[in-house]
Order: structure tokens, then sequence, then C-alpha cells
């Protein structure tokens, strides 16, 4: 097999700093990945750079939920691109829909322009549109570089020959990047059937903090209570054993 690039999913630096040291070809960094993750800090982004040299696409998301922002919310997704790219991005990554999930054009149009010739990735709001091949159509008129998808299901690997159909749909016109779901135990099967050239994915560990030792009754979250005495971060060998597979 041709060596297949690989990129990282990363909530955080020391995320991204983990995955370069471990094989990532490209890290997507982003904040929050929890909610599926959201635009990440400047200094998160300034940080990663200063530490690696590996491409940085970054998250443009300004809110949690679906992909049909308020005016006000898409004016913090425009000055967040323009930060970010100002502090180093190599790349953005958004998606922007109607009420009736298909792409807002012109938002996307606007993302794109703002990139001024860098990358733009079309995230996994692909993955709810009514039609993918007419959204492919109009973010390939629209200049996108890339789309990350799971193929319209929840799990890449339940969707192989949808990936496979939008890779041969897609051409040369946009990249295709499959991801949510892949494995080390998977990964080649989903090279192999899909034809992909890179492919996507997040893998964490959990480590603990013991600074919260004297109140386990105290939770800083929302009504989930999350365990406050750990936190997760790239499982730094999983990605090296990926690196080597594939």
């Amino acid at each position: 097999m041709s060596k297949v690039l690989l990129e990282i999913c990363c909530g955080s630096a020391e995320d991204a700093l983990v995955a370069a040291r471990n094989g990532a070809d490209r890290v997507e960094l982003n904040n929050n990945l929890f909610q599926g993750g959201l635009t990440p800090s400047i200094g998160t982004l300034q940080v990663v750079k200063s530490h690696t040299a590996i491409p940085v696409m970054t998250m443009v998301r300004p809110r949690a939920g679906g992909f049909c922002y308020t005016e006000t919310e898409m004016e913090t997704a425009r000055a967040d691109a323009k930060a970010l790219l100002s502090a180093g991005a190599d790349g953005l990554v958004f998606g922007f829909l109607h009420e009736d999930g298909t792409v807002d054009e012109r938002r996307t149009r606007e993302m794109v322009e703002l990139a001024d010739g860098k990358p733009c990735v079309f995230h996994r709001a692909i993955d709810v549109v009514p039609d993918w091949k007419r959204a492919l159509d109009s973010l390939i008129r629209l200049g996108v570089t890339r789309v990350l998808t799971s193929g319209q299901e929840s799990d890449v690997f339940f969707a192989l020959d949808t990936i496979a159909e939008m890779i041969r749909f897609a051409g040369n016109a946009i990249e295709i990047l499959p991801g949510a779901g892949i494995t080390l135990r998977n990964v080649e099967r989903v090279v192999a059937e899909t034809g992909c050239s890179q492919v996507h994915l997040a893998r964490h560990r959990a480590y603990p903090d013991t600074s919260v030792a004297n109140n386990r009754s105290i939770y800083y979250g929302g009504a989930l209570y999350p365990p406050e005495d750990r936190f997760e971060m790239t499982d730094g060998d999983y990605v090296a054993a990926v690196r080597a597979k594939i």
C-alpha cells in the first residue's frame, strides 16, 4: 500500500504535539471535542505552530449544535477565521448549511475568499445534507479543497461503498477525507475498499488530574457531570501504530 496521509483530530495544543511526534502528517485543531469540535484559541494555534512544522487545519465553528448560524455567529466565525489565518493557520475547516440542510453557498464562498488560497475543508456537515452529489458540486464550484465525511453514516465502516462512490464522483476536483470510526483494526480495509489516499481519526486516552481530589462533589461542567479528576489527550502510541500500518 502506498503511504496514506494521516490526519489526527486534536482538541488542544498538547494533543497536536503528541500527534505530530508520533507520525501525524497533518492535524485538525479544535476546542471542545466533546461537542464535535469548536474554534480553538489563538494561543493554542500559536503554541502548536511554534513546536511543529506539519500543517495545522483550524476549525471555525462558533457554537455546538447544527450548522445554520445567526448573523452574529457568522460575524464571530469571520473574525475567528481572520485571526487564525494571521496567527499561522495552514487552512480552515468549516461547514455552513441552510435550515433545510443544503449547503449555504454564500457563507461558504465568504470563508473560501477569506482563506485567500489556503486549503478549505467542508467538515461533516456534508453528512446531513439531503443530496451529497449536489453538495459536492456546489463545493467544487466554490473552490473548497476537501470534504471530511463519514459517508452519511455514523461510522465510515458502514459507508465504505458510499465513500468509494464519493471519491469516484469527485475525481480530481475535490479531495475526499474519510473520518469517524477509523481504527487500527479497520484502517487498511477502509483504504483498500474506498481507494482513499488520506484518513482522519481521533484516539484519546484518559490521564489523571489529582488537583480536585479534595472534594469529589464539585463539578465545573453542565448537567452531564463529567469526571473532574481526569482528562483525555491524544494516544500517541495508537497514532504511531496507525502510522506504521498505513
